[in-house]
């Protein structure tokens, strides 16, 4: 199909070649045509030399491209993508690569983007929920986050990742009463994207306060001084729990609609990013070691991670050193 500004379909063309050969001139051809003389000579050279097929469409693609990334290249960046999972922002740097160049390596192959993909497993998913209207905070502190993520804990020995992949590893263990799960408390900052999370037994109302409280102090550390809002869900020690907490930081509670658990997008995408690259990206064979590998992975997330929406660069960047 033409592009849309062509002033000639190949029915068209194919008349300027029936007319020539009627005995129209040239000059006469194009300007009923309203094209150009070189137009009309190119049309009918090409049908004399390869008939109708030459009066088809063309693909406009040089015949050579030297500035084309090499090919090595595209390979390590679908490799990177594969292996990692992360966009354009990461693998860019990582490669030396500009990430606009690698936005259309992984188009050019078809990679579908990481937002249609499923978290864990890297598959392309049909559909995922999430809300038409994308914000950031102008400042710090001005809106943060809070969320709970609950995990199962790891046996002595290892859970199913460290034997394999199978369902050995439970029918190994001789005690089987259940080990539970551990709950991971997050909290971030809207604008610089800040994280603070840890692993604690249970998600009632007292351990929720004293999280916030903790996590307050940590943001105050890295130069946010103050926070203004607090966003979580409805569950019942966010309603009730907080009050206290929230009025002694001198901020507001806000809520997100029920069941709309994208609406607090940014822990949630918090959560995923800790169940990727943290929970289920090494084998532990132990839940103290699981829960020790927390602090380090949080330390890198806060100071060298790179991300997407602030475009390559880790939270850090955003805040004023505070020494």
């Amino acid at each position: 199909m033409p592009h849309s500004n062509a002033r000639l379909t190949v029915h068209g063309r194919l008349l300027i070649v029936q007319r020539h050969r009627a005995g129209w001139k040239q000059a006469h051809i194009a300007a009923a045509m309203g094209v150009s003389r070189k137009c009309v000579s190119t049309w009918i050279k090409r049908h004399a030399e390869e008939g109708a097929a030459g009066l088809q469409d063309r693909s406009s693609r040089p015949h050579r491209s030297p500035a084309r990334t090499a090919s090595q290249v595209e390979q390590e960046v679908l490799r990177l993508r594969r292996l990692h999972r992360r966009g354009q922002d990461w693998i860019g740097p990582e490669l030396g690569v500009a990430a606009r160049t690698v936005g259309r390596i992984l188009r050019r192959h078809m990679v579908p983007r990481l937002r249609d993909c499923d978290p864990l497993t890297g598959e392309l998913i049909r559909a995922s929920k999430a809300t038409g209207l994308r914000y950031e905070r102008d400042r710090p502190g001005e809106l943060v986050h809070m969320d709970v993520k609950k995990l199962g804990k790891i046996p002595d020995g290892g859970g199913w990742r460290a034997h394999g992949g199978t369902t050995s590893s439970h029918q190994s263990r001789t005690d089987k009463t259940p080990i539970g799960y551990d709950y991971v408390h997050s909290l971030v900052d809207d604008h610089s994207r800040l994280a603070y999370s840890e692993v604690l037994p249970d998600e009632k109302g007292p351990t929720c306060a004293a999280f916030l409280l903790r996590a307050a102090d940590y943001f105050a550390d890295h130069g946010i001084t103050r926070i203004e809002r607090v966003m979580t869900d409805n569950a019942y020690a966010y309603r009730w729990s907080l009050r206290e907490v929230v009025a002694a930081l001198g901020a507001r509670q806000l809520f997100i609609k029920p069941h709309c658990p994208w609406q607090n997008g940014k822990v949630e995408g918090l959560n995923r990013t800790l169940q990727t690259e943290w929970a289920y990206r090494h084998i532990f064979t132990t839940n103290a070691d699981h829960a020790a590998a927390l602090a380090p992975w949080l330390e890198y997330y806060n100071t060298q991670r790179r991300h997407t929406a602030l475009g390559g660069l880790p939270p850090i960047s955003r805040l004023t050193p505070t020494s």
